[in-house]
């Protein structure tokens, strides 16, 4: 590695770290309802209240927040299925695009609800303006903010200590005003100043129409413009991931310089790195969230040294933009896939067998290592409860979290929530690898061909959407069947965590004895990472091996399949 290389990244710490602290203060303030700067935002906040007819001030178990979000997700689903399907015959659509396929429609929808955004077209050449502005966009912000409010509940769950009047359900918050102050105080500012920004470097931001130009081959070719720098600067605050045109962070109009590329990836994990320490500061105890943290950056560091390394060592120019080059296209490829963004600025299926493998093993960790806005922190505290678990067997009492007893049923919806995508992934993997109509979509035989599925799979379940690349997936089979791996991979996580979380609300606090493990030290930090490691590492090494892996090998030996 370059001089270069180490100064890239030590910035991108140094202002990421730097913030964390004071953004998680100010994201307390906003969901505890106490002062903050936008609190001058307050009759917009109200006046939304009124005119949707919600009850700011109705409490919620975890049951009526899970049903809340549910009816939201699907009634996103639904109007966002309509609007692409319906494209080219909508008001303020004037370029009359047609509209997608029921199947690509519904994939999409799916995707972006599901804070995904996983692309199987080409945004320029598939999407009007008003597909992309009023249709994604707008989930850009709303699937970002109901992760965000799932991670507040849970928080809350955690965090609760007093008895509910008259044996009430213990609540969690409401799900409709953590989604309205995440969305106002929070997403959009910052979506802005980070709009402002991009612009400034020559992202695009227009309603007019496509440029024709004169290409140096000399044929007739069109600049794609569009309100681009509006949606590039949440899909990456928001940990989404979508781009605006087909070939994401490494087209010029939407990453045209290296400080773009430097501005968006701190934008991709400014929140993520606030949420750990927004956890310490809700439950009371500063420390909690900071072993979490620790233990998420020690991953972070050897992931990202790993990848650089990697491509330097054995990658090439091939699929990575000349105005990046190998060492920032590694960084951008291992902090989008730790996050759950997925925005691109390479070619994953271009890296070094062993430098691609590093962003699946992010994904197939689960997204915990910072994770997607609000989502990492809750899959994160899953493993946080089985390492508790694991814990409390060791010194042979009864396993405490935070003054509270983690029984069975906390246990039982950890590991569901641990399980579910690593099944997803590995199930709808071996589907498409046994069925003509999966492996007609690959461009690569061989492990690498293997790794092409196993990485998209594992994109949908964790919720992430880069693309490995070198796999065609429009296709019915794998619209649906991806379709299907980013719904329940969603809420096949959130679910269990807030059903956690109510059952945690629930218990009394009990007294810290001599024997009581705890949980803010280096010792736990260790003991968390470990099981982050393994877990992981028992369910997806044999995968692995057949393709990252042997790819390596059989590179290396110069042979081929």
């Amino acid at each position: 590695m370059k001089s270069q290389d180490f100064v890239e990244i030590a910035i991108v710490a140094f202002v990421a770290i730097g913030a964390a602290p004071f953004l998680a203060a100010y994201m307390a303030r906003v969901y505890s309802g106490d002062k903050h700067p936008l609190r001058f935002l307050a009759p917009v906040e109200k006046f939304f209240y009124r005119i949707t007819g919600i009850d700011s001030g109705q409490e919620m178990d975890w049951k009526k927040y899970a049903l809340s979000l549910l009816a939201f997700s699907s009634a996103s689903i639904v109007l966002l299925f309509l609007i692409l399907v319906g494209q080219g015959h909508l008001p303020l659509d004037s370029q009359k695009l047609p509209g997608m396929s029921w199947h690509l429609a519904l994939n999409t929808a799916i995707s972006f609800v599901t804070n995904t955004n996983w692309q199987a077209y080409s945004g320029e050449a598939s999407l009007s303006y008003f597909s992309q502005a009023v249709g994604l966009a707008v989930q850009n912000f709303l699937s970002a903010a109901a992760g965000m409010a799932v991670a507040i509940a849970v928080i809350r769950g955690i965090a609760a200590h007093k008895a509910n009047p008259e044996g009430a359900a213990p609540s969690l918050g409401n799900f409709w005003v953590d989604m309205t102050r995440t969305v106002l105080y929070i997403l959009l500012p910052l979506s802005i100043v980070i709009a402002l920004v991009l612009v400034s470097q020559g992202v695009v931001q227009s309603l007019s129409g496509y440029v024709p130009s004169l290409s140096l081959e000399g044929k007739q070719d069109l600049i794609p413009l569009g309100p681009a720098a509006s949606q590039v600067a949440i899909k990456h605050l928001g940990t989404n991931g979508g781009g605006f045109f087909g070939p994401n962070s490494a087209f010029p109009l939407e990453n045209p310089t290296p400080l773009s590329n430097i501005v968006e990836v701190i934008a991709q994990i400014l929140i993520p790195f606030a949420f750990p320490l927004l956890f310490g500061r809700m439950v009371g105890k500063k420390g909690q969230g900071r072993v979490v943290f620790a233990v998420m950056l020690v991953l972070l560091v050897v992931l990202v040294f790993s990848a650089v390394a990697s491509e330097r060592r054995w990658g090439s120019m091939e699929g990575k933009e000349t105005r990046f080059g190998k060492s920032d296209s590694a960084l951008f490829a291992v902090l989008t896939t730790i996050t759950s963004c997925g925005a691109v600025d390479a070619m994953h299926d271009s890296f070094s067998p062993l430098g691609g493998m590093i962003p699946m093993i992010n994904i197939m960790l689960g997204e915990v290592i910072f994770g997607g806005v609000g989502s990492g922190l809750y899959g994160m505290l899953a493993l946080v409860l089985i390492t508790v678990f694991i814990a409390g067997l060791m010194v042979g009492r009864s396993p405490e979290y935070l003054g509270k007893k983690i029984e069975a049923r906390e246990i039982q919806l950890a590991m569901l929530a641990i399980i579910a995508p690593n099944f997803l992934i590995l199930a709808f993997s071996a589907v498409a690898v046994s069925l003509p109509v999966g492996l007609m979509g690959l461009s690569n035989r061989g492990p690498h061909g293997l790794s092409e599925i196993l990485y998209a799979y594992a994109s949908g379940a964790g919720n992430n959407g880069s693309a490995f690349g070198g796999l065609s997936v429009n296709t019915p089979f794998y619209n649906l069947t991806l379709g299907a791996d980013m719904l329940i991979g969603r809420f096949g996580v959130i679910f269990p965590m807030l059903g956690a979380a109510g059952s945690l609300a629930a218990k009394k606090l009990v007294a810290p004895g001599a024997g009581t493990f705890k949980t803010d030290t280096g010792t736990f930090g260790v003991l968390l990472l470990s099981v982050v490691v393994i877990v992981a590492g028992l369910t997806h090494f044999p995968a692995l091996t057949l393709g990252p892996i042997l790819d390596h090998f059989l590179m290396t030996m110069g042979a081929t399949l």
